[in-house]
């Protein structure tokens, strides 16, 4: 049931940018008067799923779900139609109109991308409002366990400030500038120092196989006492959380296991939370360091906030105070998302190992539905392919847009044959691309 889930949530979020992309293009088109010959969702290789034309236009439903696409006439696509270009041009065809009215059709996709993803951080913002934890309501630093950022300097009780001297406000947004930046500001016992994370930072996370290095501090609460335990007649219980052990203060899990290492074999006096009241208990500590207890692995933020642990924030936004905030947030995305690209291409920083395909997009999903994640991940994914089809690489559109440009300073159009051939070189790098992205989630796959 699952994977029902996350594959329903994936191809819903894939179908709708690809069509949304597509009639980008179309609509320009159609609007200048330029005949579209198809209109596919996803490939249609030697046959279709469905298929029904319309006017000068067949729609379509291919069975090769690797994206979609609009046959323009008299334009040099993946269709390579080189039978149609060696003919005259023909005043419906995409090489008869003005160089404009060709950038337009061409920038269309990518535009519908952008402002799909602004109006779902509009539409967002508006219905659910911002749930959020002020960096300043994190009391006792973060919880960081990864060794590759142990390693770089940073450990858990540590309160990351700022980032490449830009201030951290909120919870959210410091994983993701940490994982990108070079200089990050901390404060440790109150005291505030500088860490410089080497450029190979990410290699070394990616190579360590490590999920995530940073995360909230959370309580050690019980959520199963087996019958296995060594403290099942202890009288500890479901929903308690250890806050001591002997002398030590544990407040937050980590402070537990730590304690629990300098304790090992021996029976403590525990100090539990149960409603709200302290209470203590025995319970005896393994050789190995354990309870023998099944503590939750992570916490909501209603939780959290009900045992006094954090303060969230929540803001509500007015159907006109939305626009501006949806469109900031459409902003920092896709400035994200140029930093991460930027790093990609920048081989000594080892980001290239991350980069995924189809599997690593499917992965991002949740395995429930949840319409406001959904949501997220689908403006995401379409800043994502709005960047990504800006690349000057011939096959997508950023190429076209790069030879229509050099066309309008230069007065000089390329040539058909010389438009061919940089068409098949832009084919080559894309499937060397996607071989590349698919090929690194193979290899997570069978070596992670």
């Amino acid at each position: 049931m699952e994977f029902v889930i996350k594959i329903s949530q994936f191809l819903l979020s894939l179908s709708l940018l690809i069509i949304l992309h597509e009639f980008g293009h179309f609509i320009p088109a159609k609007a200048f008067k330029t005949r579209v010959e198809k209109f596919y969702l996803f490939f249609d290789v030697k046959f279709s799923l469905f298929k029904k034309k319309i006017g000068d236009t067949v729609y379509g439903i291919g069975w090769l779900p690797l994206g979609g696409y609009v046959k323009i006439s008299g334009m040099i696509d993946e269709s390579m139609d080189t039978e149609q270009m060696a003919q005259e041009p023909q005043p419906w065809e995409f090489r008869s109109k003005p160089a404009w009215q060709r950038l337009i059709i061409m920038l269309g996709g990518v535009t519908v991308n952008f402002i799909l993803a602004i109006c779902i951080y509009i539409g967002m913002s508006y219905y659910y409002g911002d749930k959020f934890l002020p960096n300043d309501n994190i009391k006792d630093g973060l919880l960081i366990e990864s060794t590759v950022a142990n390693k770089a300097g940073l450990f858990t009780g540590d309160k990351v400030i700022a980032v490449d001297d830009s201030k951290i406000k909120t919870f959210s947004e410091i994983t993701e500038k940490v994982l990108f930046g070079k200089k990050i500001t901390i404060e440790r016992n109150g005291t505030q120092s500088t860490i410089t994370f080497p450029e190979d930072f990410l290699s070394q996370l990616i190579d360590s196989k490590e999920r995530g290095i940073i995360d909230l501090r959370i309580p050690f609460a019980i959520v199963e006492v087996p019958d296995s335990s060594q403290n099942k007649n202890s009288g500890i219980k479901k929903g308690d959380i250890i806050i001591g052990l002997n002398d030590y203060k544990t407040k937050y899990a980590d402070e537990v296991k730590s304690a629990l290492e300098k304790l090992k074999g021996q029976q403590v006096k525990a100090t539990i939370l149960r409603d709200k009241k302290e209470t203590t208990l025995p319970l005896t500590i393994n050789n190995d360091g354990k309870l023998g207890l099944v503590y939750a692995a992570s916490s909501t933020p209603e939780t959290l906030e009900a045992l006094g642990y954090y303060k969230f924030e929540t803001k509500e936004y007015g159907f006109f105070e939305s626009f501006p905030v949806g469109l900031n947030k459409a902003y920092e995305k896709v400035d994200s998302y140029i930093t991460q690209f930027k790093a990609i291409f920048t081989p000594s920083t080892g980001a290239y190992k991350g980069v995924g395909g189809f599997k690593a997009i499917y992965d991002i999903f949740p395995d429930f539905w949840n319409w406001q994640v959904f949501w997220s991940i689908t403006a995401f994914l379409s800043i994502m392919l709005g960047v990504l089809n800006l690349l000057p690489i011939p096959a997508l559109d950023g190429g076209h847009v790069m030879f229509l440009l050099y066309e309008m300073i230069s007065g000089r159009k390329p040539g058909d044959k010389f438009m061919e051939y940089a068409q098949m070189v832009g084919f080559v790098i894309l499937i060397a691309l996607v071989l590349f992205a698919n090929g690194n989630d193979i290899f997570k796959a069978i070596f992670n």
